[in-house]
């Protein structure tokens, strides 16, 4: 399936994956508190370890009297090995779609929010060798202030593919915010999870399923 563009690059949770169970990562943010031991945290203060900014990190930090540093890095092991968990247990699955990418031409790779180990655990879990690079966050406070929608590990990725003319496919504003900061094309996949979510910003392409870039490329 040749192409206009000379790579295309996925964003993964929702688009090559099925997201990670909710209740899995609040599991994990209790281990994290308790890693640094902090016993019973507010629910508010697991609900944003989720997926905070730099200062929010920093303010439960403070509440509760530890580092943000070591908090962020117990975060991050026990966010990987959640999800391994549930990779393994083939409750975070790739979509049944994606083999519509096995005749694609175009140089791909996988830019994600998600950690690069995690991404690197579902690259050798289900064999995805034909992504010629991928990229997640780094385990850090840079690692934050780098993810999307600021377009830093895209580039990255552009730039290793050396690709001039590429397209992001993801299901987020966060993924259409880059993608536009790089100054490339955005598929946004409407998968099921996605069915009422509001864009700010309208993609170039919007599409149901993985099948459909053959039509758009």
């Amino acid at each position: 399936m040749a192409t206009a563009y000379d790579a295309v690059v996925f964003d993964n949770d929702g688009v090559l994956t099925t997201p990670t169970d909710r209740s899995a990562l609040l599991e994990a943010m209790d281990e994290a508190f308790d890693a640094v031991d902090v016993r019973e945290p507010p629910d508010h203060h697991r609900e944003t370890l989720l997926s905070p900014s730099v200062d929010s990190l920093q303010t439960i930090a403070a509440a509760h009297d530890v580092d943000p540093r070591a908090l962020w890095s117990a975060r991050e092991d026990a966010a990987i090995a959640a999800q391994l968990a549930e990779i393994e247990a083939g409750r975070k699955r790739l979509y049944d779609d994606i083999d519509a990418l096995e005749d694609l031409e175009t140089p791909t790779g996988i830019v994600s929010n998600n950690q690069h180990e995690t991404i690197g655990n579902i690259v050798d879990h289900y064999g995805l060798d034909s992504f010629e690079i991928w990229y997640g966050r780094e385990p850090s406070l840079e690692g934050i202030e780098r993810k999307k929608p600021t377009p830093y590990y895209l580039e990255r990725a552009l730039a290793d593919l050396e690709a001039d003319d590429a397209l992001y496919v993801g299901d987020s504003w966060v993924d259409i915010a880059a993608a536009d900061a790089a100054g490339v094309d955005v598929a946004f996949i409407r998968r099921k999870h996605r069915r009422e979510y509001e864009l700010e910003r309208v993609p170039t392409y919007e599409i149901e399923g993985l099948g459909e870039l053959s039509e758009l490329l």
